[in-house]
């Protein structure tokens, strides 16, 4: 894997949409002095963190999601642990290895299959992809509705940057 300066680079330099360059920044970080080493995730636009998450809020998320999962589905325990951690995901929960397997993923496969991953965070890095241009971001706008709350700002802030107005989106 790459380093964490490396991964950055990468996402705000040769990644990231020419629209959005200086407005957003991606921040990871590991605490060496926590047990396990863990750390948090944050996206960061214009100085200001709008996605931001780490490890203990990600486990607070998955044990409240497995014992929904557990006591409500009649699914195995390993089965309903797995499926938690994809639901905390989904709930805008994550940690810096939840980031950086994201980012693997993302960088090693076409923009047509980040935009359709089932990892939120993919499609987050796909959706402000210098790669994406109007047209097919305007082909995207249907997909707004289905898409998690937490991700829906990221495609109206990528449709605004390119001068795609909220009204045309929501046609």
């Amino acid at each position: 894997m790459s380093t964490w300066s490396g991964i950055r680079a990468k996402l705000e330099n040769d990644y990231l949409a020419p629209s959005l360059r200086g407005r957003i920044q991606y921040f990871a970080t590991t605490y060496s002095k926590c047990p396990d080493h863990e750390g948090r995730a944050a996206v960061r636009l214009d100085g200001e963190e709008i996605l931001k998450s780490s490890y203990f809020e990600k486990m607070i998320a998955h044990s409240r999601e497995f014992h929904k999962l557990y006591e409500g589905t009649g699914k195995s325990y390993g089965e309903c642990w797995m499926q938690a951690f994809d639901e905390a995901v989904n709930a805008g929960e994550f940690d810096q290895r939840v980031f950086y397997r994201a980012f693997e993923e993302y960088d090693n496969q076409s923009i047509e299959q980040s935009l359709e991953s089932t990892c939120p965070i993919v499609r987050l890095f796909a959706i402000l992809d210098r790669r994406v241009g109007k047209r097919r971001l305007i082909k995207l706008r249907e997909r707004i509705s289905d898409e998690l709350d937490w991700l829906k700002p990221f495609y109206l802030l990528r449709f605004e940057a390119e001068g795609i107005s909220y009204k045309e989106v929501t046609e």
